[in-house]
Parts: structure tokens; sequence; C-alpha cells
């Protein structure tokens, strides 16, 4: 597989787990004591890193740190979406998908040729 979709499929993985991680909790956790939260967190973290950090060094390959960032953000921000609507029950709103949009700018900015 090319290095860029190997990156990018360990990354939204990745991201899968730490969306979780990160915000789960307030759902399910949120009679516990944030100490609690804190450990049960970290505890799906480490399978985030396991994923990440491979996701990483393979996309470095063929990819700078720069773009291997951006690439980061907007899936973060995809994952989460995606989380937020079926977890959270969230309604976006327009601001948010305007956001959204500006982010998959700085995609396309990154991605173009350095000349």
């Amino acid at each position: 597989m090319h290095p860029i979709l190997t990156s990018v499929v360990l990354l939204v993985l990745s991201n899968v787990f730490m969306t979780f991680a990160w915000y789960a909790h307030l759902r399910t956790l949120s009679a516990k004591p944030w100490i609690v939260a804190a450990l049960v967190s970290w505890g799906i973290a480490l399978f985030e890193y396991l994923l990440q950090v491979p996701a990483n060094r393979i996309g470095y390959t063929a990819l700078s740190v720069g773009q291997l960032k951006i690439m980061q953000e907007i899936i973060t921000l995809a994952v989460f979406i995606i989380f937020a609507l079926l977890y959270f029950g969230a309604k976006p709103a327009r601001n948010h998908v305007a956001a959204f949009v500006c982010i998959l700018a700085a995609v396309a900015f990154t991605f173009l040729p350095k000349n």
C-alpha cells in the first residue's frame, strides 16, 4: 500500500481512539471522579499512540512534516464531526461548516506545488 494511504488509514484509526479518549467520558463517566475518567482515557489513548506513531513515520517517507500535520488536523476534525453526530447527537451549525471548509482549503494549499 502507498505510504500516504497507509498513513491516512492509520491516522483515521488513531483518531477514533483519540476522540473516544478525549470526549466519550463526558457522556459515559460523567458521574465518576475526574481521575477515573483520566485513567480510562489514558488506557484508550495508548491504542491511539500505537497507531499514530507508525502513521507519522510511514507518512513522513512521502510527505513533509507540515503536510502530515495538516492532514492530521483534517482527519481529526472529520472523525470528531462523525463522533459528535453519532455519539452525542450534535447538530453542526453553519459557522462550524464554514470553519471546516476553511480547514479543507488549508489542506489544499499545503499540498499545492512549492513554486
